[in-house]
């Protein structure tokens, strides 16, 4: 495993990052507490020391699961979300921040996910969505100050919204946050336009999430996939989505020349293959899951060739509800 600086933290992580939504039992089905705590430690055992939860997975049992695995490995770095306080995702524009994270819900969350995980710290905190107009407000920047002089948080980020990279570019720019956490991947390369630039720039960490957009990138999903009933992919790929998500796919593997199997790992290797990208955070519920993923770490970036033409399989589109 290989590991970058996030940002200015001066935290190491590794290159391959723990998703840990999927193991929340809320939206996603199918993984048992057994097989997720499974794939943590495993992946733990190949060098990731960086897990990516939240209080909303699953009502903190993603956090509470998360907890086992770093009390037994306390090298490892775990960062979580405050949920907005109105449970609209993503942040909604002409909303008050009062309504969705004011100074003592930012602090009772903090508390209950410290409480979650069993530790004192958290590596990083971060606000599950963003709105640009929240900027000028003391109640979230009272709170972080609090919260980093007290030692109970050591860093802290915004998730951006989805697909909505620019959203985050004035709050990177007033140095009150150390990092950003952004779809980023083959479909969505939208980041790099001014995010990414601006992160470099500043020394801001940058986690890519959803390198596989939910699933697309790994190759598996065709038009006749069925999700489990009550799972949020069954919307997400809804109506004809699937059939095309299958043939961008088939034009990418043609146009590389690899086999669809390979594709995870080239998913993985497109995010990595940006210098302002600190790790890359993959939903793994599964042993098999975690070892194909980490072992992309170290293979360096793609070619450019390679690159190139993938910045033709760009896909402007947004599933999320």
């Amino acid at each position: 495993m290989h590991y970058r600086k996030l940002g200015r933290t001066n935290i190491d992580v590794s290159e391959i990052g723990y998703g840990a939504w999927g193991i929340g039992q809320k939206q996603w089905i199918g993984a048992s507490d057994t097989e997720s705590l499974e794939s943590m430690n495993r992946a733990v055992s190949m060098g990731l020391n960086f897990i990516d939860t939240a209080l909303a997975y699953g009502d903190g049992h993603s956090e509470q699961l998360v907890g086992k695995i770093i009390r037994q490995h306390p090298h490892a770095h775990v960062a979580t979300k405050v949920p907005p306080k109105n449970r609209v995702w993503p942040a909604r524009t002409g909303t008050s921040i009062g309504d969705v994270f004011p100074y003592d819900y930012v602090m009772e969350c903090t508390e209950a996910s410290l409480r979650n995980l069993g530790v004192e710290s958290i590596a990083l905190q971060q606000f599950h969505v963003w709105n640009p107009e929240w900027i000028a407000s003391d109640d979230w920047k009272r709170a972080i100050e609090e919260l980093k002089k007290s030692g109970k948080v050591r860093a802290v980020g915004i998730s951006i919204n989805d697909h909505q990279p620019d959203s985050a570019l004035e709050i990177v720019e007033t140095g009150l946050i150390d990092t950003v956490q952004v779809i980023y991947n083959i479909f969505d390369q939208s980041p790099e336009s001014n995010l990414f630039p601006l992160c470099l720039k500043l020394n801001i960490g940058v986690i890519a999430r959803v390198p596989f957009d939910e699933g697309a990138l790994t190759g598996n999903i065709t038009a006749d996939t069925k999700f489990p009933a009550g799972e949020f992919r069954e919307l997400y790929f809804k109506d004809d989505r699937k059939a095309e998500v299958d043939r961008r796919i088939r034009a990418i593997l043609e146009d590389l020349h690899i086999p669809r199997a390979a594709l995870p790992q080239t998913a993985i290797r497109f995010c990595l293959s940006h210098p302002a990208v600190s790790t890359v955070i993959p939903g793994m519920r599964s042993i098999r899951s975690v070892e194909s993923n980490c072992s992309a770490s170290g293979l360096g970036p793609l070619p450019e060739s390679v690159l190139a033409i993938l910045k033709r399989h760009a896909w402007v589109r947004n599933f999320y509800p």
